[in-house]
């Protein structure tokens, strides 16, 4: 399997897992708390930093822009996976920064959230990984 096949399934892996968030943060209640209580104080409640806006404005513009990065990740990484390899492989500034941010997802996966993503980021960390053992080998 070419190295650039690789790179491309892992963004692809990254980009329908930042696109089902996205779709989860705004739709439906799957990324609510269970707590109907704890939603009321959330929209009620200012984190200490500010007053001008809330807990679960701040849940939402979270999970939004997590999203938003996961998606922008993708696209860069498929696009120059699909179209650019040779510049992507060339550059280990771009290879050493999608390698460390897959890392890190796969550690804040690990510690904070539950076993679908991190089996999701988990397989593109390795197909990433995969990747880098076929291009310098």
């Amino acid at each position: 399997m070419k190295a650039e096949l690789l790179i491309a399934i892992s963004a692809g892996i990254i980009l329908l897992l930042g696109i089902l968030h996205l779709i989860y943060t705004f739709f439906g209640p799957k990324l609510s708390p269970r707590d109907p209580q704890l939603i009321e104080t959330m929209k009620r409640v200012s984190p200490v930093i500010t007053k001008e806006t809330t807990i679960w404005k701040c849940w939402i513009g979270f999970n939004a822009s997590h999203s938003l990065c996961a998606i922008l990740f993708a696209l860069i990484y498929g696009y120059l996976a699909i179209r650019h390899a040779d510049f992507l492989f060339a550059s280990y500034f771009l290879l050493a920064t999608g390698f460390g941010l897959l890392a890190t997802l796969v550690v804040l996966g690990k510690l904070y959230w539950f076993s679908i993503p991190v089996r999701g980021i988990s397989i593109a960390f390795a197909c990433y990984c995969g990747a880098l053992i076929l291009n310098f080998t």
